[in-house]
């Protein structure tokens, strides 16, 4: 399998990233393709992109819930909570505790 096949992989299917070999779970381009499709693909990525705020992001726009497979610091991060919480309310449960008393 070569790498334009595995993208063509997780463009049908985020969740197949956790079938792929660890070196494509190690290349961006083929996590942040999985990410934007299911953010929750971010809990089968390589441990680094948990704290890759481009990664992260992405994982949040389009499951809020990915909050909870990135590095704790991004639940600090106001950007990234607020990108998260859009998706809906549920993901403030992984939020640092300073954000969810903001309004």
């Amino acid at each position: 399998m070569d790498k334009k096949e595995a993208l063509k992989i997780v463009k049908n299917d985020s969740r197949e990233l956790k079938n792929l070999p660890a070196h494509f779970k190690k290349d961006k381009e083929i996590v942040l393709e999985a990410v934007k499709s299911n953010g929750y693909a971010l809990e089968h990525a390589d441990e680094s992109f948990r704290k890759d705020k481009e990664i992260v992001l992405e994982a949040v726009k389009s499951n809020g819930y990915a909050l909870e497979h990135a590095d704790k610091s991004f639940r600090k991060d106001k950007k990234i909570v607020l990108e998260a919480v859009k998706d809906g309310g549920y993901a403030l449960e992984h939020a640092d505790e300073s954000l969810k008393k903001e309004k």
